[in-house]
């Protein structure tokens, strides 16, 4: 009795995960049960544990050995495979990249160069990561399997973060994700005017043109016709900063917008339609479209409009929900630091 009550407590005592992987697989020679750990190939209660003398209680069934396939990859504050494309993180399931402006988040033609296209073209091998340190750095044979997959997509203008899918059943979980809308995504947005409230929430009915370039708002009377294409579109928005324009020419406005559905164009828009179009939006404000007399309110190269953040639940792990910040990109930081010293 007394030897089964000390087996007891040594069971209760923290142990290092080399310990336990080692108990669940006795015939395993130590030198590789390492490995396997410092590969990632070690999982316990669904979150990768990379270091073989991590302490820990017995962790039961939420140890997992991952077969060989992909596992995840640490691409650190991010991983430069190209000069528009950063690479947040990677897994056999999912991938997430920080898109730059002027590039298109999936290709609409085969040969369109695409935040897909350069992604597929980095799991094949064809690209290298660029950032300082990892110059040179290819992937693991296990990542050349992977064809990304389109989930949502960022316009052509608008830079941030968004996520791919790597395989038909993560894509799908995803999608049922957007559509319960539980994906949340936060955007930044620089509009000329102030919004009436600090905060509040956007709710209209957007209908595209026959062109499928441009979205209308239309009545919810017509939305509701049973030939109506109209969808709606809820937008929460947050007053983040305020900038007056030197010399009493206007105001501009730093938006945190959380979309609740997200249609094309949603956020641009909605803004134009509430009289706060964004800086630089051609197709929305109507003082930066290419006629002669266009001038806004201030000349800014495209739609000032950045996707922050995405929160999202892992596609193959049930119950874990991961979160992606994406930093402002040169062109806005210079736009707000401009604003902030009344240089406009």
């Amino acid at each position: 009795m007394i030897y089964l009550m000390n087996d007891a407590r040594r069971e209760d005592e923290s142990q290092a995960l080399l310990h336990w992987l080692l108990q669940r697989h006795p015939d395993t020679p130590k030198t590789r049960a390492k490995q396997w750990i410092l590969a990632g190939r070690v999982r316990v209660g669904g979150v990768v544990v990379r270091k073989p003398h991590h302490l820990l209680r017995d962790p039961g069934d939420t140890l997992q050995l991952l077969d060989r396939q992909a596992t995840t990859l640490d691409c650190g504050s991010g991983w430069q495979i190209h000069p528009r494309v950063e690479l947040l993180f990677l897994d056999a399931a999912l991938a997430i990249v920080n898109k730059g402006p002027g590039l298109l988040s999936v290709p609409a033609s085969p040969r369109d160069l695409s935040a897909l296209s350069i992604l597929a073209d980095f799991l094949a091998g064809k690209i290298k990561a660029g950032a300082r340190g990892e110059a040179g750095r290819t992937l693991p044979p296990a990542y050349r399997k992977l064809q990304p997959l389109p989930v949502h997509r960022l316009d052509h203008y608008t830079s941030g973060v968004f996520c791919l899918a790597l395989n038909p059943t993560a894509r799908g979980h995803l999608i049922e994700q957007l559509k319960a809308h539980t994906m949340q995504r936060e955007y930044v947005a620089f509009v000329e005017g102030r919004p009436s409230a600090p905060k509040g929430t956007w709710r209209h009915w957007l209908e595209l043109s026959q062109d499928q370039l441009r979205q209308q708002i239309v009545p919810a009377s017509k939305a509701t016709d049973p030939l109506s294409s109209a969808q709606e579109a809820i937008t929460h928005y947050e007053v983040v900063a305020e900038y007056p324009l030197s010399g009493g020419n206007g105001l501009v406005t730093k938006l945190r917008l959380r979309l609740e559905t997200g249609r094309k164009h949603q956020i641009r828009a909605q803004a134009a339609h509430v009289g706060l179009p964004l800086l630089g939006d051609r197709t929305y404000n109507p003082r930066c479209r290419p006629t002669p007399r266009a001038e806004g309110l201030i000349a800014f190269p495209r739609q000032a409009l950045h996707a922050e953040v995405l929160t999202l639940e892992h596609p193959q792990q049930p119950g874990r929900r991961m979160t992606w910040r994406a930093a402002l990109p040169k062109d806005l930081r210079q736009l707000e630091a401009a604003l902030r010293a009344s240089e406009i």
